[in-house]
């Protein structure tokens, strides 16, 4: 798959927390296949769908979080034709039908062990009818529908080896610098306009921890600070359950917030527009997707550290550094926060942006100040490409009972039937 198509299939408007909205689009697609309102939910769920899930605001709930009402306002309220938008202008009025019904247990929660980290199955009953619905390794993507126990439809699980991207660091830079952007503007204009306007909403109103205005209303004239807290307060918003889109990045809207706004944001600074924007926005994107698929949708390894180093590296390539500086700086920048973990999708993101994207700065000093560290420092390597290839093993592999013990620890083992 080309890089430009490879963006068409990841950057796409999503209204709030991918994994809850992804809980709320399968349950609408059941609903949509049984053909009426069920009478009892069955969700058989990857321990990280569980974790992402378990603590957030679902975007047009009034504040609701959680998995039970992802997927009864799914299954009673969602427009499974909007896929990531599926409870955007949902009635609200029968939110508090739907609270009824998860108080009386309509709702099942099972965990699957030893499943792949992206894992939706979603039963629907009414009497003697059923639908299901299988979702894996994407937000949207159904590999298997069901109807009273018939397959009408069925897709296979395409292999890893056979959609790897060619990814490497100097093809995307080039790609970057050169490619005829025409047919993706439109995504890369409602990347621009989707999230700096939930960063705005996150500073001027009260979201979760407000993490971004902390950090606005100490940042006085220092510019990076300002940057971080745009991030920050995207996502303060975005976890909190406000209803605004977002261009997302691997699966997630924090992540693409965090690659796109400081980038947005220091260009408006700046008066930087058009063609020079367009492709730090897309050097940053692939980035992104670059080191995010080494180590899958979800984990134990905080996504934003890819994503805010992406994002630093972005503005040097909008300031004109040189092609090694940046290099430099994503590595220095992946051998220090690489360590932040990923407890789910909740607040505490919006302080974890703010981290990552200030480690980024401080690697862009390095690199520009020639004190990058060195291969064979730690996990860093002999070129950019192996150092994303070691911290993707580290994520994927090394830190694989880390994302147990940490579902574990977060919801007290409630969900251990099996």
């Amino acid at each position: 798959m080309e890089y430009k198509e490879f963006m068409k299939k990841e950057l796409l408007a999503a209204f709030g927390c991918t994994e809850p909205i992804a809980l709320a689009y399968a349950a609408a697609k059941a609903k949509e296949e049984l053909g009426e309102e069920p009478e009892k939910i069955i969700a058989n769920l990857s321990g990280n769908m569980i974790k992402n899930a378990n603590s957030v605001k679902v975007p047009g709930t009034e504040g609701r979080k959680g998995i039970e009402i992802s997927l009864v306002a799914g299954a009673l309220l969602g427009d499974a034709d909007r896929k990531l938008e599926v409870l955007e202008n949902i009635d609200k009025s029968r939110l508090e039908e739907c609270d009824k019904l998860i108080e009386e247990g309509i709702c099942e929660l099972n965990l699957v062990p030893g499943i792949a980290n992206l894992y939706i199955d979603v039963i629907l009953k009414k009497g003697e009818n059923s639908a299901r619905v299988v979702i894996e390794d994407d937000h949207t993507n159904i590999t298997t529908i069901e109807r009273n126990g018939e397959v009408i439809f069925k897709k296979s699980v395409e292999k890893t080896e056979d959609t790897k991207m060619d990814f490497t660091f100097d093809k995307i830079y080039d790609y970057a610098l050169n490619v005829d952007y025409s047919d993706i503007k439109d995504i890369l204009d409602l990347e621009i306009k989707y999230n700096y306007e939930i960063a705005v909403e996150g500073l001027e109103n009260d979201w979760g921890s407000n993490i971004g205005s902390l950090i606005l209303n100490s940042a006085g004239d220092n510019e990076r600070e300002q940057l971080a807290a745009y991030a920050s307060a995207g996502s303060d918003a975005r976890m909190s359950g406000c209803e605004m889109p977002v261009i997302i990045n691997s699966g997630s809207g924090n992540q693409g917030i965090t690659v796109a706004v400081p980038i947005i944001v220091y260009a408006k600074n700046h008066g930087i527009e058009g063609d020079r924007l367009y492709r730090a926005l897309i050097f940053a994107n692939l980035l992104g997707l670059y080191m995010k698929e080494g180590i899958g949708k979800l984990s134990a390894y905080c996504g934003v550290v890819s994503a805010g180093s992406a994002s630093v590296c972005g503005i040097a390539m909008l300031k004109g550094e040189p092609k090694e500086v940046i290099a430099d700086t994503l590595s220095n920048a992946l051998a220090v926060n690489s360590g932040i973990i990923c407890d789910g999708a909740k607040p505490s993101c919006a302080m974890k942006i703010a981290s990552s994207i200030r480690n980024g700065f401080l690697a862009y000093d390095q690199a520009k100040t020639k004190n990058s560290f060195n291969s064979g420092d730690g996990i860093v390597k002999k070129n950019i490409d192996e150092t994303i290839k070691t911290v993707g093993n580290i994520a994927k592999y090394g830190m694989k009972t880390t994302d147990e013990i940490i579902l574990n620890e977060m919801i007290e083992k409630e969900y251990e039937k099996n």
